[in-house]
């Protein structure tokens, strides 16, 4: 990489000649950045208590109200995290931290009951073996006892047996235990689940309603506890990972390119939409349970904005901004600076064309409607969206040629566009 040193600024140094029209350097990016990140977390960690205290009322007194309010401050706890997985490529201490805190697609057996002969993971040893309702569990030889349900034993479980769809924490595992499977398939529903099903006594459904309850708070505890450790991450402490990146912003510079890249192209594209249409899947749909994945795919999208102009709308309504990878661009190349932008705002008018029509109120078309077979105009939005997003990404690879990042290569999951 050919990077101007952290200690300079970006005036008069990317061409010969050329002089920028604001004294900006890498460092003041880098530096909006990592503010921009922990406010992202700050947010998603002060939304996942207030999903925590919804969570406790539904306990403390289970009705259809309770539940109700519960499934609504998850699908608002959503918002700023999804738009948090931008910082997880290029960032070590997100990767290895996410698959706790987001992995799907998983096999909601493991967790609790399920209807006859659902659909799981062909080979999974462990797809029927229901924490909920045993208080141990025969893994070959190996038994392991499930008794009592705590934040520090669900973590255990994750990928257990070697398989990544045992998922037993985080936004998906809770998503599951507040609203059951969607039996629904490809049709309009998404999960029911009843909130007698965390009833005491003779009103429980389904039976081990204290352990389902114990499982529901535990999931929700560790998920705060999860982002607790996130922000402070993020956070300005001498140790931080905030200040490893302060001390080199010209690899800081690169690691946000790849990230924007790597969620449009690989992840966004490729697994969370391309994968679903191509397969007819709902099981492939990220938030299934609920019926929410146009939203998380929505906000996905303006977390890469985020990075690339420099700024996060808080989830109080105030903003967080600085120095921006769009002020270098723009500096350098106001042409591309302006295909950028162009480009994100042709996926911002994709998702968001895919959020109306999952939300018309005349006739709704939910994401899992959207990839049925035969749904032409289900696919075409889709379709939309994932054109725009793999151009994007080649906008950003431009950037990054422009800015002489050598050997940049977004993930792209093994998708080919």
């Amino acid at each position: 990489m050919k990077f101007l040193s952290s200690s300079l600024l970006l005036a008069g140094v990317f061409a010969a000649g050329q002089v920028l029209a604001a004294p900006i350097s890498t460092g003041d990016v880098t530096r909006a950045y990592t503010q921009i990140a922990h406010a992202t977390f700050a947010d998603a960690l002060q939304q996942a208590k207030e999903l925590q205290e919804k969570v406790q009322k539904l306990l403390a007194k289970p009705s259809a109200d309770s539940l109700k309010h519960a499934r609504d401050a998850w699908i608002t706890a959503r918002v700023p995290y999804t738009q948090s997985e931008v910082f997880r490529f290029g960032n070590p201490p997100v990767d290895e931290w996410e698959g706790q805190v987001n992995a799907w697609p998983l096999d909601e057996g493991l967790i609790d009951y399920v209807a006859k002969g659902y659909n799981h993971e062909m080979g999974n040893i462990a797809a029927s073996a229901n924490i909920v309702a045993n208080k141990e569990l025969k893994i070959g030889t190996t038994t392991l006892q499930l008794d009592p349900i705590t934040p520090a034993l669900l973590a255990t479980l994750n990928e257990l047996g070697g398989s990544e769809v045992n998922v037993a924490t985080g936004y998906h595992a809770i998503e599951f235990i507040l609203w059951g499977q969607d039996l629904n398939g490809t049709a309009v529903g998404a999960g029911n689940r009843p909130y007698t099903d965390f009833v005491l006594g003779e009103g429980c459904t389904y039976g081990n309603c204290e352990r389902r309850r114990a499982y529901l708070q535990a999931a929700i505890d560790l998920l705060v506890q999860d982002l607790e450790t996130m922000t402070k991450t993020w956070g300005e402490d001498k140790n931080s990972y905030s200040q490893e990146l302060l001390r080199k912003p010209e690899e800081a510079i690169k690691i946000m390119l790849f990230g924007m890249g790597s969620l449009a192209l690989g992840e966004l594209a490729g697994e969370r939409m391309k994968v679903a249409l191509e397969a007819n899947s709902p099981e492939d749909e990220q938030d299934c349970f609920s019926d929410n994945t146009h939203n998380a795919l929505y906000y996905n999208a303006k977390g890469i904005a985020n990075v690339y102009l420099g700024r996060y709308k808080r989830a109080n309504g105030s903003s967080v901004q600085g120095a921006s990878l769009a002020d270098l661009v723009k500096a350098k190349n106001p042409a591309l600076h302006q295909r950028m932008t162009a480009a994100l705002e042709t996926t911002e008018t994709a998702m968001a064309a895919i959020v109306k029509a999952a939300e018309d109120p005349a006739k709704p078309m939910k994401f899992d409607q959207m990839i049925a077979e035969g749904n032409g105009a289900g696919a075409a939005l889709i379709k939309k969206a994932i054109t725009a997003l793999v151009e994007e990404t080649a906008v950003i690879e431009e950037i990054a040629k422009a800015f002489g990042i050598s050997h940049f290569a977004p993930d792209n999951a093994d998708h080919s566009f």
